[in-house]
């Protein structure tokens, strides 16, 4: 019975990689991670053409990428990350057309990434970040219709670092859950392409490269992106407002970078109240940055000015009640001796008041006096005068 598996990764392992497998046809399983293990890949490893999860990461290896390793066309997991290894990332890789992760990241790969890469229709991580790589990425990457679709669990096996959120996080269980392009730490050139067609991509990160240009309006298409990292790069221009709803966004990172024009503010936007993730950018304005937009302060004198005219108008008001009641004084004093003072000097006037009023009282019942006193007073005024 041949040997299918071979897991000696997380131990001590020094030395090179020995050839064990040469009658060993039937392996499909070759996990030596996370050891001491030098020297270069041998080009022997090619005939394992049963080899589906390749995992030498974490180790001390040199050298190129044997060219044997395009026999191997049913990889799944191609994993060489934290290595020494240098040379030009093979084309013939885009030829492997099962592969679901390409880890290549921490090594000293230099050159192009080869645009073979976008027939991998499956691949859900795609990592080559913390290398020597150039020229610009890609325009087919949003090809990568891996990247748009769901897959079986069992199809993954061993478990893989990625870079998420910031942070690097070891995935294992919940491996195939987990849709990412990491090209950081690089020379990368050029524009951004467009990715809208990637629609469970989780994370994208292109930090730390040398790219211009525009982010694309179309990111937004991005709805299940949780991480986005542009940050030191050349970008500009402004924030897309397409991607205030990117509502999964939950780490964002654009600083030193040259955008202009203001933050976005609705929708996710809102959470990002950390400055530093917009950092350097020294057009850029709006909260959570202290610089403030052209128009914010008008807004801000327009609403003041409004204020100020309430203001004005209670004081107004204010000022009007306060003549109010000051009239009313004088105005108390001329009306009671306009009418009182005349019977208070004149004896033969006060004499015909109260006679007026004692006839009222008996002419009138008390219920009725003071409907009729008016018409009672013209009438006696009119006698008296006609007397």
């Amino acid at each position: 019975m041949g040997l299918a598996s071979l897991v000696l990764s997380n131990n001590h392992l020094s030395g090179e990689i020995p050839l064990i497998w040469n009658d060993k046809t039937d392996l499909y399983i070759l996990d030596m991670a996370n050891n001491s293990l030098s020297g270069e890949i041998s080009s022997s490893m090619g005939t394992l053409n049963s080899l589906m999860f390749l995992i030498l990461s974490g180790n001390k290896l040199s050298g190129e990428i044997p060219s044997s390793l395009q026999n191997c066309k049913d990889m799944d997991s191609f994993d060489l990350g934290d290595n020494r290894l240098s040379g030009n990332l093979p084309s013939w890789i885009g030829e492997m057309q099962s592969l679901l992760i390409l880890c290549l990241r921490s090594n000293l790969f230099d050159g192009n990434i080869p645009s073979q890469v976008c027939s991998l229709s499956h691949l859900h991580i795609l990592d080559v970040a913390h290398n020597n790589l150039s020229g610009s990425v890609p325009s087919c990457l949003g090809n990568l219709s891996g990247m748009a679709t769901e897959i079986s669990s069992e199809r993954y096996e061993g478990q893989l670092s990625v870079v998420m959120k910031g942070r690097e996080l070891i995935y294992q269980n919940t491996l195939y859950l987990v849709n990412s392009i990491d090209l950081s730490d690089n020379n990368i050139s050029g524009k951004l392409p467009e990715l809208r067609n990637l629609s469970r991509l989780g994370t994208l990160n292109l930090s730390i490269n040398h790219l211009t240009g525009n982010i694309p309006e179309d990111i937004g298409s991005l709805s299940q992106l949780e991480t986005l990292d542009l940050s030191r790069n050349q970008l500009s221009g402004l924030i897309p407002p397409s991607m205030v709803s990117m509502t999964s966004l939950n780490h964002l990172n654009l600083s030193y970078n040259r955008l202009s024009g203001k933050i976005p503010t609705s929708n996710q936007f809102q959470t990002f109240n950390d400055p530093s993730i917009y950092r350097n950018n020294l057009a850029l304005c709006g909260e959570p940055l202290a610089m403030k937009c052209p128009g914010d302060d008008e807004a801000t004198t327009d609403s003041s000015g409004v204020d100020n005219e309430d203001h004005d108008d209670e004081h107004e008001d204010a000022f009007e009640m306060k003549w109010f009641y000051m009239s009313m004084g004088p105005g108390f004093v001329v009306g009671f001796w306009g009418v009182f003072g005349p019977l208070i000097i004149n004896r033969s006037w006060r004499r015909a008041y109260f006679r007026f009023l004692n006839e009222m009282k008996d002419r009138y019942p008390s219920t009725s006096f003071l409907a009729k006193i008016t018409v009672s007073m013209c009438q006696w005024f009119a006698s008296c005068t006609s007397s």
